[in-house]
């Protein structure tokens, strides 16, 4: 006989891992217009370039976008079902202006990375 046995709290684990994947599947259905103001534009850089070709797209987001209403506009917007969606907020940073007023800020942004399954792809052009 065990003292400390585990049968409950198992059962009560995996309940609450399937009630979790369900809110990870969630998607917000945005209003006619809105899914261009969530998706502002794609991100082009040396590592978003590289990471398409596994599936994995970047795009410019506001600060208040959630995931779940980037994967609503990747699916309006691109017709993708994404399978994944990562945001990033990057931090302002102090930048030399080579002007008399010497130093300036780089403003604050947010971007998204969005994982498609095998086989999806997202044409920008």
């Amino acid at each position: 006989m065990a003292l400390f046995g585990d049968s409950k709290k198992s059962k009560a684990k995996k309940d609450k891992g399937e009630k979790v994947l369900k809110a990870r599947a969630r998607r917000v259905v945005l209003k006619d217009g809105m899914e261009h103001e969530v998706i502002r534009a794609p991100w082009f850089s040396e590592k978003a370039l590289l990471a398409t070709e596994k599936g994995v797209y970047a795009f410019q987001i506001p600060a208040d976008a959630t995931k779940a209403q980037v994967a609503g506009a990747i699916e309006q917007i691109f017709k993708v079902q994404p399978r994944k969606v990562r945001i990033v907020r990057l931090p302002a940073k102090r930048k030399s202006m080579r002007t008399r007023r010497g130093e300036g800020v780089r403003t604050a942004r947010h971007k998204a990375y969005v994982y498609l399954a095998k086989g999806d792809t997202i044409q920008f052009a």
